[in-house]
């Protein structure tokens, strides 16, 4: 089966910084897949260049066959409403809303009555959890509450894939196992996923397979079984531990 997403020699720099040395990933349809890496190894530039906010200085970059390497922005509109990103700050509108922030892409997307549109959304907040939020602000919710509906938001358009960009990052144990819950359950649902978290339980509970990005590489890849015993990732651990890593 072709991947729906392959990415090949990845190559990013800024300035005279080499971030990424030539990246190989793949995503085959319906799997979450985990990109380790220590913070400023460009996990999140990697994510962003996925829906064209980034632009690769070489390599090519593939979603369901097609090389998106010479894509215009007409094209790239097209690719983020298959492609989601949720943001790991959840990148909520201050001024609006739960049901405002939910309804702006449904605007902006869709041809949707407003009583399909306002369905839509009280859809996906009772499918995360957020039923009765509609008319508070984000600063009046948790900051579990805020990932959540960020999350809302960006799969309201029913993407086919999905970028989770630290998805559990600053949560307590009960708010991340809710999250790893909606993700397990958008898997059943259909939708594949691209993983970037220091949470290594979380890895464990909802990716099928796990990539270490280091040194602007990947530099091993496997399923969860195999990972776990590779001793690159116990060192990536010990890491973590030790504070030198982003959590």
């Amino acid at each position: 089966m072709d991947p729906l997403v392959e990415v090949l020699d990845f190559k990013k720099s800024y300035g005279s910084k080499l971030v990424h040395k030539g990246v190989n990933f793949n995503l085959q349809k319906g799997e979450i897949v985990c990109l380790l890496g220590q913070s400023g190894s460009g996990k999140s530039v990697f994510l962003r260049a996925l829906i064209g906010l980034e632009k690769p200085d070489s390599g090519t970059m593939r979603y369901k066959g097609q090389n998106m390497s010479s894509y215009s922005e007409e094209d790239w509109f097209k690719v983020r409403k298959e492609i989601a990103y949720a943001f790991q700050n959840g990148a909520l509108f201050d001024s609006f809303t739960v049901e405002e922030n939910l309804l702006y892409p449904l605007d902006a997307h869709t041809n949707l009555s407003k009583a399909q549109k306002k369905k839509r959304v009280k859809e996906i907040l009772e499918l995360i959890g957020l039923q009765g939020t509609e008319n508070l602000f984000p600063s009046d919710l948790s900051g579990g509450m805020q990932k959540r509906a960020g999350l809302a938001r960006a799969i309201i358009l029913d993407p086919e894939i999905i970028l989770y960009d630290e998805p559990t990052a600053g949560l307590d144990p009960l708010n991340t196992r809710v999250i790893q819950d909606i993700m397990l359950d958008l898997k059943k649902r259909g939708k594949s996923g691209i993983l970037v978290t220091h949470d290594m339980p979380t890895a464990i509970a909802v990716s099928e397979r796990i990539s270490l990005l280091k040194d602007g590489k990947i530099v091993v890849s496997g399923t969860v079984a195999e990972m776990r015993k590779d001793k690159r990732i116990e060192e990536f651990m010990t890491g973590v531990t030790n504070g030198s890593t982003e959590r």
